[in-house]
């Protein structure tokens, strides 16, 4: 098997639109929570979202293009572009043949939900005359981001999308980890974009107990393993890495950020929303790529949690965890307290904070987390309100999705 290493990164985020910005502000712990802009949310039962702020599509696409472009797809164009261009990736020098071995995979749990949602809102407007704009169909797809990056530098190879709701860029990352090992691609370019703050996206999860109804502390509402949590907070953006073969990257003097050594999937099998209490599926894929990454739990320097900030999804982590490291002292950090829920893009931002980690040898705090929940034991510790300096090699991330689904991958600090 192929080793498999991460040349580029590229975020568009509720706490920064590039790189440097994005983790100086993880590191220091800025809430990205904001009131919701995109609609009027007066009669909403949650009205504050973790929102992209200062983004501006005309400084990757042209104006006379941006109309094509939902804004997940426009997210998935800015995160994609920044992480060409960290990884000196110059494909307009490449041969077609040098193109066919260069892919994309990019995911979304909800694609172009906001196109879907403003066309049918002018057709009930109407008169009932189906006026439907041209570009519906491939601005609302959520496999259309990945077409999209493919055909805007001509690359050739494996192209698509994946879709596991809240797991998805994850899942993302972890197919064109395998693609790689296996010799079908040289290059992917791997991650995920949301843009949900919608009325029927914020509407639903209201109607499905799952949003925080915090409103007079939304700064202060993504509260992970809190006592008092009462649900997540919704965010937007998304994230882009360079997974590169590694002879490729050293043929060409890339550099090399981290290596990606395992990846587990598998199913809570359970229900369509809620995770199992015991956290059998997350035990699963946790333990499945330990497996493949060949490293035992003492060897993990940090987890990287899914922890939402839900009643059961906490603690039902916690209990996979628990299981899984036998009570073994362990780093579990949930960075969706600073920059909220992406939803289908939050395993490729959380998959650079993870990376970012291990380059910084940083460790980012949960924050807003004041008393914990007593389910905790204390081998689960919990890094609050400070980030921790210590040294990092090995970090888990785990992605977890409405209908079960479960993603782990496990990045490496480099060593040649």
């Amino acid at each position: 098997m192929k080793r498999v290493v991460i040349t580029g990164m590229g975020v568009i985020s509720p706490i920064g639109n590039n790189i440097n910005d994005f983790w100086k502000n993880i590191v220091s712990g800025k809430s990205g929570a904001n009131e919701i802009t995109k609609f009027d949310a007066n009669k909403f039962k949650t009205q504050f979202a973790c929102e992209v702020k200062d983004f501006n599509p005309e400084e990757y696409i042209d104006r006379r293009e941006i109309k094509k472009y939902d804004l997940f797809t426009q997210y998935a164009i800015a995160a994609s572009d920044q992480a060409i261009k960290d990884a000196k990736l110059h494909f307009d020098t490449m041969t077609d043949d040098e193109k066919a071995d260069i892919g994309v995979i990019w995911a979304s749990g909800n694609g172009g939900i906001a196109t879907f949602e403003e066309q049918l809102n002018e057709f009930h407007l109407g008169d009932g005359t189906p006026h439907f704009n041209p570009y519906l169909i491939p601005k609302m797809i959520a496999d259309i981001a990945a077409g999209v990056i493919s055909i805007r530098h001509k690359l050739y190879g494996p192209n698509y999308a994946t879709v596991s709701a809240c797991a998805s860029s994850n899942t993302a990352i972890a197919n064109a980890f395998d693609t790689i090992r296996l010799g079908k691609a040289k290059i992917m370019i791997a991650g995920g974009s949301e843009a949900a703050i919608t009325m029927a996206s914020v509407g639903g999860f209201n109607a499905a107990h799952a949003l925080s109804k915090n409103n007079e502390n939304f700064k202060t509402a993504s509260r992970p393993f809190d006592k008092n949590r009462d649900g997540f907070v919704v965010g937007e953006g998304g994230g882009a890495l360079i997974l590169e073969d590694l002879e490729s990257a050293q043929k060409r003097g890339a550099k090399i950020y981290a290596e990606i050594v395992g990846s587990g999937m598998a199913s809570d099998a359970y229900h369509l929303t809620g995770t199992s209490p015991d956290g059998h599926g997350a035990y699963l894929g946790m333990k499945k790529a330990l497996e493949e990454a060949q490293i035992k739990t003492d060897e993990i320097d940090y987890i990287n949690a899914h922890a939402t900030s839900t009643n059961i999804g906490d603690l039902s982590e916690i209990t996979a965890i628990k299981r899984l490291f036998e009570n073994q002292p362990i780093n579990v950090t949930a960075t969706k307290s600073i920059t909220g829920h992406l939803l289908g893009a939050a395993g490729a931002v959380e998959s650079i904070i993870s990376i970012l980690s291990i380059n910084n040898n940083t460790i980012p705090a949960t924050i807003n987390t004041k008393t914990l929940d007593e389910a905790i034991s204390e081998s689960i510790q919990i890094v609050l309100e400070k980030s921790l300096k210590k040294e990092v090699n090995y970090v888990m991330n785990n992605t977890f999705g409405f209908g079960g689904h479960t993603v782990t991958t496990i990045f490496k600090k480099f060593i040649n």
